[in-house]
């Protein structure tokens, strides 16, 4: 499977969350599975990526033309493929057009948008692939919590709680993305609860 990780671009976080990260990109490379990713060598996203290449995995880099030409951000260097588009939302579409699955580690307003936008598609049943939120050091838990507030106030439906899956347990996330995602449900259903 290709998976598409989404994660901070940012070198100054707690070390822990790169070791993680990192730990993980060598798990998914282990099975097999390939990497889809914003091209950034710093961060998670670059965390990502060198632990798929230390198990010989294949790497796509998606990363904007500007971002090199105004030095937005360090490229890693050792992608298999590197993708350029003029824009974000490009690089979006395209990451999403290449993946089979999807992991979101931690990260800032970048990586927010990217879950939401995923979630969001998952729910009006434009893609049927898994997605994973990697909750390493429970950074995840606010999040988890704004979701189940808007669910107790109706407006998001419980049922979308079932497009995507929250562990800090690597196996559990690895086996998750791993399953067939049952496709039974149509937008009605998951609108309208």
């Amino acid at each position: 499977m290709r998976i598409c990780v989404y994660g901070a671009a940012s070198p100054t976080i707690d070390p822990e969350y790169i070791r993680q990260t990192e730990i993980m990109g060598e798990e998914l490379a282990k099975r097999g599975h390939s990497l889809v990713f914003g091209g950034g060598a710093n961060g998670l996203m670059g965390a990502a990526a060198r632990g798929i290449k230390k198990q010989g995995g294949h790497i796509i880099g998606v990363i904007p033309k500007f971002f090199g030409e105004e030095n937005v951000e360090a490229i890693f260097e050792e992608c298999d493929e590197l993708i350029t588009p003029d824009t974000m939302r490009e690089r979006k579409q395209i990451m999403e057009d290449h993946a089979d699955a999807f992991i979101i580690t931690p990260g800032g307003i970048g990586t927010y948008e990217e879950f939401f936008e995923i979630l969001t598609l998952k729910q009006l049943c434009r893609h049927n692939k898994p997605i994973a939120v990697y909750n390493i050091l429970n950074y995840y838990d606010g999040l988890n919590a704004v979701i189940e507030q808007s669910v107790e106030k109706n407006f998001i439906r419980e049922n979308c709680n079932n497009l995507f899956r929250t562990t800090s347990d690597l196996e559990e996330l690895i086996a998750y993305i791993e399953t067939p995602v049952d496709d039974t449900l149509t937008v009605k259903q998951l609108k309208d609860g």
